[in-house]
């Protein structure tokens, strides 16, 4: 467990300012019931798993179960000193007032209202008064903007970024001036987006998921490097592409939330390959793999349950052999600009 911890708990400063993030962090979407329900007691386990493994980086969002993620963690965190972690969330969604237990999709067994995209000042404050009301606490380190991008909003993501920049942005931009959050960004599945920020305004942060993967690096030629030369974190999510990463090219795997193609199956299938031939997991290699630039300052995976958060802390801490990188590279698997471990 020494190393695990050692790795999972090395830190980097995000950014241009006074935090610092492990290396491995814990992703909160599972927590909200994603896809399959999680009971309490399970919740609770995978927190203290991921603090014993070293990690003090935890991310959620009012979406991630109509903000149920949100209150297991502030539950979960509040024996621990607050000065000890860093915790971001998100806004862009408000959770409506609601009774019953319903699916919505993606998250089940909720008990909240329906949620609604919301990227104004005014609810913006009110989205991050509700999620600190759940998380029980008077401050979050991070803010990210969340879902602006075209998965979500399609030909009108035009639109929501104008009004994202004249609502949200402009409030966060407000309370990090203010000192009550730390740092502020966007948390999206895109690197486009980020990249337009980047032009338009004063970004601390972004949390990226599924564009610097085993399976995709098209972050890597400009986003990444913009990021640096600005003095920028990243946030890798979604390093395992909505589980094909994590699971292998079996039949029903997820790629970014559907099934996987027959293309992305097929890629993956030589990615497993070349990791079988040199004795390690396919997880391990995607897990470690964004963390390696030096942009990126944390990789969050998510876990349902405390013996997938030791998976992930074994994952992380696993011996890659050079030979591997090598060979994906010669297999054209990836790309030659891209960063190899160990970090």
């Amino acid at each position: 467990m020494q190393g695990v911890v050692e790795r999972a708990a090395r830190r980097r400063i995000l950014g241009r300012g006074n935090l610092s993030l492990t290396r491995l962090g814990l992703g909160g979407a599972p927590l909200g019931n994603l896809y399959q329900a999680v009971e309490e007691a399970e919740a609770e386990r995978v927190i203290d798993a991921a603090w014993q493994g070293g990690v003090r980086y935890f991310d959620t969002a009012p979406l991630y179960g109509s903000g149920l993620s949100e209150r297991r963690m502030g539950r979960a965190l509040a024996r621990r000193p607050r000065s000890d972690y860093v915790l971001s969330s998100k806004v862009g969604w408000l959770i409506e007032p609601g009774v019953g237990i319903r699916d919505d999709g993606l998250y089940v067994g909720l008990e909240g209202g329906p949620r609604r995209c919301d990227y104004s000042y005014d609810g913006t404050l009110r989205s991050l008064e509700a999620s600190l009301l759940r998380l029980g606490l008077d401050y979050v380190d991070i803010v990210y903007i969340h879902d602006l991008d075209t998965v979500q909003h399609g030909a009108a993501l035009t639109e929501r970024y104008g009004d994202a920049m004249d609502g949200a942005y402009r409030a966060l931009d407000r309370l990090r001036g203010e000192g009550v959050v730390g740092a502020i960004g966007l948390g999206v599945n895109e690197w486009q987006i980020c990249d337009r920020l980047l032009a338009d305004a004063d970004p601390d942060c972004f949390l990226l998921a599924g564009r610097y993967s085993l399976l995709d690096q098209s972050a890597l030629y400009s986003f990444l490097p913009a990021c640096i030369k600005r003095g920028i974190g990243v946030v890798i999510g979604g390093a395992f592409n909505s589980g094909i990463l994590a699971t292998g090219a079996v039949p029903g795997a997820r790629y970014d939330y559907m099934p996987a193609s027959a293309e992305i199956m097929t890629h993956t299938a030589r990615l497993e390959a070349v990791c079988h031939r040199h004795n390690v997991p396919l997880a391990a290699a995607a897990l470690q793999f964004p963390s390696f630039h030096p942009a990126v300052v944390s990789v969050v995976p998510g876990a349902r349950s405390a013996a997938e958060m030791a998976t992930n802390l074994d994952l992380f801490s696993r011996i890659i052999p050079a030979a591997l990188w090598q060979e994906l590279r010669a297999e054209g698997l990836l790309p030659a600009e891209a960063p190899l471990g160990p970090d």
